[in-house]
């Protein structure tokens, strides 16, 4: 497949590798809004198409994130090569600093899997553009405890839409994936009442979060078949495919995860058989919301972040109610919307460039 075919309407995609083994693939999909801003991800992906692919479908969500969030950033996102004998050093995320730089802040870089705050830091030595720094640092924090709150929000418009209530109380949701979003849903929602059944690839992670939030702990294959009010993916993407969603027995999909589907046709499968969908870019954004008001001219500001919190809902019941009138699958509805935001600004300018020094 010819390399531009394959950025499929991507600005730039910067390879770069360097000291301490890194091999990186920076991937910016869109300016149009601003600069774009994408977490950072450390893997030990299978080749180099894996990670291309994987760097190219997020950073586009990215964009579609900040478009329905009301952002003025584009999406991009990182992936670094966590190939076997690769470990993270100094050496490497320095490394990975300077190829931030190298892009004069058209691209933002975050947390992400496999990267801490800690790592941050170190990239922060050799790039300006590096953000979601801890508290002490002068950034906002990690940002899973905002991004688990947005989606408990989230659940409960789905619930509400459905239902015609949003309590939590006695509904049945399971989740996958009990790490820094996962474990602090789970929180959110047996705190409200919510029967939980959870699962993780780390079997002792799920076992403490079961025995916190009183949940039951079962296998990620069964969770995935469990006849549930809410199926809530929170770990890794790409997890509900065509062979499984005809499996499903929940009434909602809404969960923290990146990609949860693999394919546009699976949205469009889940509105057949009636399972509500949340898009995965507009219910898991607030944890971003919290990570760009670090570029408030006034400073950052969580209280700021808190309020704009209820964005998340709102914009759920709009693509819900666009979906149905139009009798689209929720995640066209919503992908249509950022598209529109994205066509509003096009007129103006084509990408974001850095000021120039004079």
């Amino acid at each position: 497949m010819s390399v531009f075919k394959q950025m499929d309407g991507h600005e730039q995609v910067l390879l770069s590798s360097g000291p301490g083994g890194l091999r990186c693939v920076i991937a910016i999909h869109s300016t149009l809004l601003g600069p774009a801003l994408g977490g950072v991800r450390f893997l030990p992906y299978r080749d180099d198409d894996q990670a291309i692919d994987d760097a190219l479908r997020l950073s586009r969500a990215m964009t579609y994130k900040a478009a329905c969030a009301g952002l003025d950033i584009g999406g991009g996102k990182a992936v670094i090569f966590g190939s076997p004998g690769v470990e993270k050093s100094e050496t490497l995320l320095r490394a990975f600093g300077q190829a931030v730089e190298s892009l004069s802040g058209r691209f933002i870089a975050a947390c992400d899997m496999g990267i801490t705050t800690a790592d941050l830091r170190v990239m922060r030595k050799e790039s300006q553009w590096i953000r979601g720094l801890d508290v002490e640092e002068g950034g906002s924090g990690e940002s899973g405890a905002m991004t688990a709150y947005g989606v408990s929000l989230g659940i409960r418009a789905c619930l509400e839409f459905l239902y015609g209530s949003d309590s939590l109380d006695g509904r049945h949701i399971a989740l996958d994936g009990v790490g820094k979003v996962g474990a602090r849903l789970a929180a959110h929602l047996a705190d409200a009442g919510a029967q939980l059944t959870v699962a993780d690839i780390d079997q002792d992670k799920a076992e403490q979060v079961a025995d916190a939030c009183g949940a039951e702990v079962v296998s990620r294959e069964q969770l995935y078949l469990l006849d549930v009010d809410v199926l809530s993916p929170n770990a890794v993407g790409n997890v509900i495919d065509t062979g499984l969603v005809d499996k499903l027995r929940c009434r909602i999909v809404a969960g923290g995860a990146n990609n949860q589907l693999t394919a546009p046709a699976v949205a469009d499968r889940l509105a057949a058989r009636g399972i509500l969908y949340a898009p995965d870019f507009v219910i898991n954004a607030l944890g971003l919301i919290q990570v760009v008001d670090e570029l408030h001219p006034a400073g950052h500001d969580m209280a700021r972040v808190r309020q704009r919190a209820q964005l998340i809902p709102e914009r759920l019941v709009e693509i819900f109610t666009r979906a149905k009138n139009l009798n689209i699958s929720t995640a066209a509805a919503a992908t249509g919307m950022a598209r529109d935001r994205l066509a509003a600004v096009r007129g103006v300018r084509s990408f974001w460039l850095p000021p120039r020094c004079t």
